[in-house]
């Protein structure tokens, strides 16, 4: 393999790798996720968010204590400041939730950033906070833009099980609960994604780590990235019955638009996270009722894989995450800040193994304008 020449130039830089990891492991051929070497249907069945964003920050899995005491401190830690709730008051009711989150996580800077990346306790205690203050956040604001208080979280209540509580004031049911933390589990890693790329590059500088999450989540919140599973609901609405399925995949294809919750950079197969979900859909529906939206959802993916599974094109993470979110009571707009909650873990993992051996990303460009152009005077220019 030749060494790339600075006048090369790869679009969306598609497979030019930009790091060494040991984080994660994608194998868009056969389909398989890995985090730190274990397969991601592994975690799903035998972990919990917690442990797993463990395993990806500190590169193992705990021991009992480590873990107990990893959950208490991420307990402790999760109120936040009042005057972060008091700027949270004055958000305009119709502003999105991931613009809340990006200037919330932005805001935890000033309270806690010292930029001290030499020092192993100011890494945990922010790894901690940012890990046990975004969910705060996004309910907070689900609340507040209703016009009502912010729940204070509940100290019983394990991570997933405390979310849904304070979006409601309800402990939620526990299969519920447990398959919410598995979908956070799902969400948590996946390689060098774009948001991940934006932490690392902002990472680089040695900024706080609160900058860096907040530059992620602007970054997750495109339609591109996180918000496609917001916009798979939207989709699954505007079909309306199994039976136009066909005719709007045939219109898609036709107008060459895309088909929210279909297609990935990497996998070439079915996303192993979509399969995953697909089944906690059914577990779900099993339990809180059926939902018609999800037939709709069988009749396209099978339609899809008739038409463009040549292609290379089957569902993803955000097709089926909806579907299990909406059926949890959870506002579509809501959605993608959940994607937040959950792959703060990989970007701090990232983070860590960024300032570990870091070197500050600064690529280069080609150039294609004009040279020696004169400087024209103001009365003389032409619109």
């Amino acid at each position: 393999m030749t060494a790339m020449t600075a006048c090369e130039y790869v679009p969306g830089l598609e497979n030019v790798p930009a790091a060494e990891s040991s984080i994660s492991f994608v194998d868009g051929q056969q389909g398989r996720l890995e985090y730190r070497g274990i397969p991601i249907e592994e975690l799903a069945k035998k972990s919990t968010f917690i442990e797993t964003a463990y395993l990806l920050i500190w590169g193992q899995l705990p021991t009992s204590e480590q873990l107990t005491a990893f959950k208490t401190e991420i307990r402790y830690h999760r109120r936040i400041k009042y005057r972060i709730r008091d700027m949270m008051k004055c958000f305009p009711e119709t502003g999105h939730p991931m613009d809340s989150l990006q200037t919330s996580a932005a805001a935890l800077g000033l309270f806690y950033s010292r930029r001290t990346l030499n020092d192993s306790q100011y890494i945990f205690e922010a790894v901690v906070r940012l890990l046990a203050k975004i969910p705060t956040m996004v309910a907070a604001f689900s609340l507040m833009r209703q016009g009502n208080d912010s729940i204070q979280p509940n100290d019983d209540l394990d991570y997933a099980t405390n979310f849904l509580y304070m979006l409601t004031e309800r402990v939620p049911d526990p299969i519920a609960a447990r398959l919410f933390d598995v979908c956070l589990i799902l969400h948590a890693e996946h390689t060098m994604n774009a948001s991940t790329f934006s932490a690392m590059v902002t990472s680089s500088t040695m900024t706080d780590p609160y900058a860096v999450i907040a530059s992620a989540v602007g970054t997750l919140a495109g339609p591109l990235h996180g918000g496609a599973n917001e916009e798979v609901i939207e989709m699954l609405d505007t079909i309306g019955s199994v039976e136009n399925v066909p005719a709007y995949v045939d219109d898609c294809m036709a107008k060459k638009k895309r088909i929210m919750g279909f297609g990935h950079r990497v996998y070439k197969v079915k996303d192993p996270r979509a399969t995953i979900l697909q089944n906690l859909a059914e577990k779900l529906f099993d339990q809180m009722g059926h939902d018609s939206r999800y037939d709709i959802a069988l009749e396209l993916e099978k339609v899809v894989e008739e038409r463009l599974g040549h292609k290379g094109i089957y569902a993803n993470v955000d097709f089926y995450s909806g579907l299990v979110y909406r059926k949890m009571g959870i506002p579509t707009d809501l959605f993608t800040p959940i994607f937040a909650i959950a792959r703060v873990a990989g970007w701090l993992a990232h983070w860590r193994e960024q300032i570990n051996e870091n070197r500050i990303f600064r690529p280069t460009q080609i150039y294609q304008g004009a040279h020696n152009q004169p400087y024209i005077p103001i009365q003389e220019r032409s619109s």
